[in-house]
């Protein structure tokens, strides 16, 4: 899997940001039977004021928030609760662009603070909530939310990790 990570807030080092985002991209692309290697995902570790900023130029919203992501191409289900198309591998050549992840330090740190949790895990999760987005599942409709979340689960579970959704 070839995870290009960017540090552009030097705290994100402490949590291994670089090593955890190739683990979590990878354990979601492995989830659905694709090679992780044949894949690339960009992650940005960056602060509030830059993501901030992102979120105002992409999606029109003037506030900082934990996780975006821009797929490379629209892979979403036709209908809520579907499944969306998943990428094929390229057979030889250079890995197929996934998309890009954004991830802020501030919004990360204050979220795992509030619900008790260890910034490392609540980063795993959303790395792997964010991969899920790149692969075209969101969380609009109660019937894409509870398939993507159910998913979630599986992936953070072959991880080793607790469900986020669970009682703490």
């Amino acid at each position: 899997m070839s995870a290009d990570t960017i540090l552009e807030d030097e705290r994100w080092q402490k949590y291994s940001l670089e090593e955890r985002a190739e683990r979590c991209t990878g354990a979601t692309l492995t989830h659905f039977g694709l090679d992780p290697d044949r894949f690339e995902i960009s992650v940005l570790g960056c602060n509030d004021a830059r993501i901030m900023s992102l979120n105002a130029d992409f999606r029109d919203k003037d506030s900082a928030t934990n996780v975006l992501s821009w797929p490379s191409q629209e892979r979403g289900a036709a209908r809520p609760g579907e499944t969306p198309d998943l990428p094929t591998a390229p057979g030889s050549g250079p890995p197929e662009e996934l998309g890009d992840i954004a991830i802020s330090f501030e919004t990360c740190e204050r979220e795992a603070h509030d619900a008790g949790r260890d910034m490392g895990f609540h980063v795993s999760h959303l790395l792997v909530h964010a991969t899920l987005h790149l692969l075209g599942y969101d969380h609009i409709f109660p019937e894409d939310a509870a398939l993507m979340e159910g998913i979630e689960r599986q992936i953070l579970a072959t991880m080793g990790l607790p469900d986020p959704y669970g009682d703490d």
